[in-house]
């Protein structure tokens, strides 16, 4: 189960962004494309992967594709919402 978020009314936008984050890597072609995008290799990736703006990548990375914004919503039990106001909490 996720964490509440700041307000009490959601879930905490780092968490859900690692959640994804676990979840795109989870399949080796998701995460190869993930890097590619990023033009990251996977060791730059793990030593980012406390850092905001990896956060902001990742989930902008699933909004841009919506059927992996949805497979991983389903995934982390969340609607596919919760990801984009993750990604909007972030970039604040």
């Amino acid at each position: 189960m996720l964490s509440p978020d700041r307000n009490g009314n959601g879930t905490q936008p780092e968490v859900v962004a690692l959640q994804a984050l676990a979840w795109i890597v989870s399949d080796e072609m998701r995460g190869e494309r993930l890097l590619s995008l990023t033009g990251m290799d996977a060791g730059q990736l793990r030593a980012r992967a406390d850092d905001p703006a990896i956060w902001a990548a990742v989930l902008d990375f699933l909004a841009a594709h919506e059927p992996d914004l949805i497979a991983c919503a389903e995934s982390l039990g969340l609607p596919p919402e919760a990801l984009i106001h993750a990604a909007r909490e972030i970039s604040q």
